[in-house]
């Protein structure tokens, strides 16, 4: 443990696959009583699929990312498997609920009836027997914008707004910044307090633009991330993604991170050792030391060559960042 012997509280920020890996991995942490307080806090900008679909349909937050990561926080055990996969299951056929997920509408549903994200939210956990608690990063619907270069014929450098995650996160051009509408979107209380109470915070891995970087654009996180004594990981990804950081190497990812948010404060940035290249990883370090951090690189990918993080390999990882942590 860090500096003493008592359970750790933890937050985990992001999105999407990225986060419920992490969540996947801090959850066995939970298992060992190495995180004894565990809260993911979750980006609610989507606008595609199912989410969109009941997003647009009913003004309400858009549920897919609070599902998965509901999901990952399923126990391991008989219970927490069956309700993981029912949580997850998309429904088939060709009729109106072709593409909805059941998670989705459980979780819309008890928005509907008790008028409130979190206690719903708390309520879908209860049942899932879930091992820790999952927050919206924000109270209201929101979009991310983005400025993109090089979807101008004849002018490269020309800058063009996108609007949407899906557009953002599938655009050919190359972004250079992110934002939100609105740009100061009303926060629970209850996820700002858990950051100021965490003894760790992990942003990442995940869709960069769309996932990671946004909760750093919301004032009042930022602004808690930046307050907090947590000790910062951000968690790099293992490859550029297509659509959003093409041509991307580990140290771009992070130099990004910090143009938008250059008053964080990062006590470690976790690599993955087969994704750094000599050349890379020397980038990598001298950026991670300017800014005062430290560098942990480890094997945290899967064997089987995706692109993924292994959950075991990454609870792994962050043992040992918390226990040497100080």
């Amino acid at each position: 443990m860090t500096s003493s012997t008592r359970a750790q509280a933890v937050v985990a920020l992001g999105g999407g696959h990225g986060l419920h890996a992490s969540l996947s991995a801090l959850r066995t942490l939970v298992d060992d009583l190495t995180v004894d307080d565990l809260t993911a806090i979750v980006t609610v900008a989507d606008n595609g699929g199912s989410s969109g679909r009941l997003r647009g349909e009913f003004g309400v937050l858009p549920p897919g990312d609070l599902r998965m990561a509901l999901a990952a926080l399923c126990g391991n055990d008989t219970w927490g498997d069956t309700w993981a996969r029912v949580l997850q299951h998309r429904f088939e056929g060709n009729g109106d609920m072709r593409g909805h997920v059941v998670g989705n509408l459980l979780i819309v549903s008890l928005w509907e009836l008790l008028g409130d994200h979190v206690d719903a939210l708390d309520w879908v956990g209860r049942l899932l027997g879930a091992k820790g608690r999952v927050l919206p990063m924000a109270l209201t619907p929101m979009d991310i914008r983005a400025e993109v270069r090089g979807l101008v014929p004849g002018d490269p450098d020309a800058l063009t707004t996108v609007r949407g995650q899906v557009e953002v996160a599938t655009t050919d051009g190359v972004i250079t910044a992110i934002d939100l509408e609105p740009p100061d979107p009303e926060v629970s209380p209850v996820a700002l307090a858990k950051i100021a109470e965490a003894d760790w915070a992990f942003l990442g891995p995940g869709s960069w633009f769309s996932s990671v970087i946004p909760h750093l654009r919301v004032p009042a996180l930022r602004q808690a991330l930046v307050s907090t004594d947590a000790r910062l990981v951000v968690v790099l990804n293992l490859e550029e993604q297509a659509g959003e950081t093409g041509g991307f190497d580990p140290a771009d990812h992070l130099a990004v991170l910090f143009e938008h948010a250059p008053d964080l404060t990062v006590h470690t940035v976790l690599a993955d050792a087969a994704d750094l290249p000599d050349g890379q990883a020397e980038a990598l370090r001298t950026l991670v030391e300017a800014s005062g951090a430290r560098l942990v690189v480890d094997d945290v990918a899967r064997d089987d060559g995706t692109a993924r993080h292994d959950h075991d390999k990454l609870a792994a990882a962050f043992s040992r960042i918390m226990e040497h942590g100080s």
